[in-house]
């Protein structure tokens, strides 16, 4: 038989069990992010390693184990933020213990029920106004704690969400107006928030910073960004690193619950 040099028994199915649970949680940590397209593209070099190393094809297999070996190096090259994000998480107390106790120790990327409806009415009302005012604003929201990694760049507020509380945060004479917002389960967890930048060359020239960094936190997370431009009063949303702009203020509650309920 072709497959008689394959053995199997029940710690390789075991085995398989663990490494395709381990696959599908760093899948969950990196997904929606720009890091998922180079992780597949590993992944497929490896597979494709491991069959020729199984064809006994000596030579390719031993190309391949060095790219592979120097891909360890690379990958956490590649990853470090993702990495740290993980030994972040790991690493809260909070976190292990509601993780234990729940049962679902390894569901570090899976969405977790919200205790709190999001109150979208708010949040459309208040970017409705900023935009007749030309205030710009950046509003970044989530199901998961994946937006806890950049918690730290700007000011704890974990205040329930209002809509003038909103329009304060970002009045152009605020302290905390320079910066984006983090909402969670219907709570504003920090203001003034550092994202990271995207690096598309291919965004027009009108789209400033505002936009680059809605563009970054959606390329590495799975969250929804929300802007107003302070030059033109537009708004606009980025999901999964792609932009929906010039919503009207009227259109806004309804296009932001249209996108919540698909992510």
């Amino acid at each position: 038989m072709i497959l008689q040099f394959i053995q199997f028994d029940f710690l390789d199915l075991l085995d398989v069990v663990l490494v395709a649970v381990l696959i599908y949680q760093v899948y969950q940590i990196i997904r929606g992010t720009i890091a998922i397209r180079i992780f597949l593209g590993i992944f497929t070099i490896y597979l494709f390693w491991k069959i020729v190393e199984a064809l006994n094809m000596e030579l390719l297999s031993e190309i391949l184990g060095q790219f592979i070996g120097v891909g360890v190096i690379l990958l956490i090259i590649v990853f470090q933020e993702e990495l740290r994000k993980f030994l972040l998480l790991v690493g809260n107390t909070e976190f292990l213990s509601s993780r234990m106790l729940s049962g679902n120790m390894f569901h570090f990327g899976a969405k977790e029920k919200s205790t709190l409806s999001l109150n979208i009415k708010d949040i459309a009302r208040a970017c409705a106004n900023m935009s007749r005012s030309k205030t710009g604003a950046i509003i970044v929201i989530s199901k998961t704690s994946e937006l806890d990694f950049y918690l730290g760049s700007g000011e704890i507020l974990n205040a329930r969400i209002s809509q003038s509380l909103i329009e304060n945060i970002f009045f152009k004479n605020s302290p905390m107006h320079d910066g984006a917002v983090l909402i969670k389960d219907n709570t504003i967890l920090a203001a003034r928030c550092v994202l990271p930048v995207s690096e598309n060359k291919d965004l027009p020239p009108t789209m400033g910073m505002r936009h680059r960094a809605a563009l970054g936190i959606t390329e590495k997370t799975s969250a929804i960004a929300l802007i107003v431009s302070e030059e033109t009063g537009k708004i606009s949303t980025v999901q999964a690193g792609k932009f929906k702009l010039n919503i009207t203020p009227e259109n806004l509650e309804f296009h932001l619950n249209k996108i919540l309920q698909e992510t």
